[in-house]
C-alpha cells in the first residue's frame, strides 16, 4: 500500500511541477516571448529588464539593436518588442 501511495504522490508532484512550469512559460507568438527570443541571442534578459526608458528610449534601443548591431527582427517585431518593453519597463504614471 505503501508504494501505491508513494507513486500517486510522486506523479501528483510531477503533474503539478509540470503544470506550475507551463504557467510561467510566456504564450507563443506573445511579444514577452518574441522579446525572449529576440534578445537573448544577443545578450541576458536582464541587461534590458534591468533598466527603465519611455517609448522614445526604448525605440532609440531597440532601433539600434535592429539596425547597427544587426539583431535579425523585422520593423513589425521590433514595434512588438518596443510595446512589451515599454508597458515592462518605462516609466510608471504615464
Amino acid at each position: 500500500m505503501r508504494g501505491k501511495r508513494y507513486g500517486a504522490m510522486l506523479f501528483a508532484s510531477v503533474f503539478l511541477a509540470g503544470g506550475l512550469a507551463f504557467a510561467v512559460e510566456p504564450a507563443p507568438g506573445s511579444a514577452k516571448a518574441l522579446f525572449e527570443a529576440k534578445c537573448s541571442i544577443c545578450h541576458p534578459l536582464s541587461r534590458p529588464l534591468g533598466k527603465t526608458k519611455d517609448r522614445k528610449g526604448w525605440t532609440a534601443t531597440v532601433t539600434r539593436m535592429q539596425k547597427v548591431n544587426g539583431c535579425p527582427i523585422t520593423d513589425e517585431e521590433a514595434q512588438r518588442i518596443i510595446g512589451y518593453l515599454v508597458a515592462e519597463r518605462g516609466p510608471k504614471g504615464n
